[in-house]
């Protein structure tokens, strides 16, 4: 039996199911060995499943004694996270389980992305499903793929045998929070290719580094350093240069963190001045917030110097300069509430290949549709090709929630607090639901998860237990 880190922890089970999920590869895209684990699950405790072509996982329960004729509760996650890891840290998410690592209430990963997002829903429903003294209606759980790239499995589900009109998604983020609506979006990728040619000139490279990063919707509001739009930004400082290769950001969902430029420089001690200047005034601009943000720039001996030419090299620069960037327009209903965003999350220029990905949220579905237009303007601008993957809709508030009076209520009567009831900037996948099962009445929740999408990805343990009772406690209302 392989080394349990969490051995001991309460609810055991949930534990136990999120422990063994992240020794499971799950990167979006690539979840096949996850889909497997969750349908083994159901098969080897007699329950009805199916797993569809996508990888999506549907696992039936029957009603516990007493509530045979309640009708039933859907029960929805998803099995794919957010891959990224630190500098350095040597680490295969095609192949290594995630490190856990124990640190006081709060469980966290060695050097990568925890993947509590959205782990810690898959844990919660398997317990569920495990747990035999549990008082609940018939559950049917979905967990779906490849959210974290536009809710691509959500999308493609076939929803035909579902019964449940009441949908309990734990995908959120924050213990005490009742999310029930939240923003569209899509998926936004330019490309263009230019030619590239043996050049002379100082080879150098540009490196930001240290940036924060974050989930480019819950955390695009804190106005937090992105790494490619800086990159671009001290490059155009830097004067005339000959690129060589761009390199930047993991996912399109996730704020980049890190970013580097290749290049061919006139003059490299101008270069070392324009960015000292340069790093002085970001550091000024962000402060506190990216206190460990940096520029390094040193020279690197290359034989072979191909580069674009300095009108090419202009011409990127330009089209990564005038590229809209974080909020675009705040709610004027929901105070605090980012309406619209874009996060330039993936820059990449190889062997004169250039590639801009972003993901694109609003609220509005005519305001995400202009920002995508803008995108595609300025792509036709620099001769780049636009296209668009991902979409899905927003998840409207529903002034009517039977589930959303239960969910308030259980909670006040547990804790003697007030449940916060609110919209969230980020993509959930209740809106897609909705819209292929009509009536559907739904809500999210979940355990306290901190800076998901980045190598600080944190989870309580105490807020875990919390919301297992939590679940428990509304399924039994149910």
């Amino acid at each position: 039996m392989e080394n349990s880190v969490l051995t001991g922890l309460e609810p055991r089970n949930v534990f136990r199911f999120f422990e063994e999920l992240s020794r499971i590869p799950r990167e979006s895209g690539h979840t096949g060995a996850a889909s497997a684990w969750a349908e083994d699950f159901a098969k080897a405790r007699g329950l009805r499943c199916r797993r569809d072509e996508l990888g999506n996982v549907v696992i039936w329960k029957d009603a516990s004694p007493g509530y045979e004729d309640h009708p039933a509760v859907i029960l929805q996650g998803h099995l794919d996270m957010v891959c990224v890891r630190e500098p350095g840290v040597d680490h295969d998410f095609a192949r290594d389980p995630v490190r856990l690592v124990l640190d006081g209430d709060w469980l966290r990963a060695g050097g990568t992305s925890l993947g509590g997002d959205n782990g810690a829903a898959v844990a919660l429903i398997l317990a569920l499903l495990d747990e035999k003294s549990a008082a609940h209606p018939p559950i049917e759980a979905v967990l779906t793929v490849d959210e974290e790239v536009g809710l691509l499995g959500a999308g493609g589900l076939d929803c035909s045998d579902l019964k449940g009109r009441r949908l309990i998604n734990l995908d959120s983020e924050d213990e005490g929070v009742l999310t029930v609506s939240c923003a569209g979006g899509a998926r936004c990728d330019i490309t263009r290719e230019f030619p590239m040619a043996e050049a002379e000139g100082a080879v150098c490279s540009l490196t930001v580094s240290g940036g924060q990063g974050g989930h480019s919707g819950t955390e695009i509001g804190r106005g937090l350093a992105n790494a490619n739009k800086l990159l671009a930004a001290c490059l155009r400082e830097t004067g005339d240069v000959q690129l060589i290769s761009l390199s930047g950001g993991a996912q399109d969902n996730a704020i980049p963190r890190e970013a580097e430029a290749l290049f061919l420089a006139e003059d490299p001690v101008e270069a070392e001045a324009v960015r000292k200047r340069f790093e002085r005034e970001v550091r000024a601009d962000f402060g506190p917030a990216e206190s460990t943000l940096s520029l390094t720039l040193v020279s690197i001996p290359l034989e072979r110097r191909r580069a674009l030419s300095p009108a090419d090299s202009r011409a990127v620069l330009a089209l990564l300069n005038d590229y809209p960037n974080g909020v675009q327009a705040m709610s004027q209903d929901i105070p605090g509430l980012v309406q619209t965003s874009l996060n330039l999350g993936i820059l990449r220029l190889a062997e004169g290949r250039l590639e801009l990905s972003s993901a694109v949220r609003s609220s509005v579905a005519a305001e995400k549709e202009a920002l995508c237009a803008r995108l595609e303007n300025l792509a036709a601008q620099y001769g780049g090709r636009y296209s668009q993957r991902g979409e899905y809709p927003p998840w409207e508030y529903r002034k009517d929630s039977p589930l959303r009076d239960v969910m308030t209520c259980v909670y006040r009567e547990m804790t003697g607090k007030e449940m916060t009831v609110e919209a969230i900037h980020a993509g959930l996948e209740c809106g897609l639901l909705a819209g292929k099962l009509p009536g559907l009445d739904a809500a999210s929740i979940g355990p306290d998860l901190r800076e998901v999408h980045s190598t600080r990805e944190r989870m309580s343990v105490s807020s875990v237990r919390r919301t297992w009772e939590y679940l428990l406690a509304v399924l039994s209302r149910l």
